[in-house]
């Protein structure tokens, strides 16, 4: 399993998103980005952490931030959650998985006492030379998007 640390080059992606675009971290070269990784789309968690982050779409635009959830969902079913929840960032599918590796989000979890692999909520935001300035593991959604804009900002004063 990759462990990505802050301060180092953060691995390349490349993936379909909602609404059939495409983003690539290269592509994105000399912008801010927030990557966050959630388990599901319309499970609970993950609706309230994707509406969070769009309640705050223009502040992060402000900051010069983009931000992309992402998780192994299609780009069918990020168009559906998109579209119930009025959604306002953009959906990275993570389809075979290596964007969750490479980022090393993609865990054994335990519920109930059966043993499955899933995506570990995490955020990473990324500065404009690609290195990763701050980590949030095992992400707790409550307050986390304002959390993530304030150190956006910090980077863009």
């Amino acid at each position: 399993m990759t462990i990505l640390s802050e301060g180092q080059k953060a691995p390349e992606f490349n993936m379909p998103t909602d609404g059939n675009g495409e983003v690539s971290l290269s592509g994105l070269a000399g912008k801010t980005v927030i990557l966050y990784f959630y388990p599901k789309d319309s499970t609970p968690g993950c609706t309230n952490e994707a509406i969070d982050f769009s309640g705050l779409a223009n502040d992060f635009d402000k900051a010069g931030a983009i931000v992309i959830g992402v998780s192994r969902d299609s780009v069918k079913k990020h168009d559906n959650f998109k579209a119930k929840h009025d959604l306002k960032v953009m959906l990275g599918a993570d389809l075979d998985g290596m964007v969750t590796e490479d980022y090393g989000v993609w865990i054994e979890k335990s519920m109930y006492g059966r043993k499955y692999m899933g995506i570990q909520r995490a955020t990473f935001l990324i500065d404009s030379a690609g290195l990763i300035q701050k980590i949030w593991p095992k992400v707790k959604v409550k307050g986390h998007a304002v959390e993530v804009l304030d150190a956006a900002r910090s980077l863009s004063d």
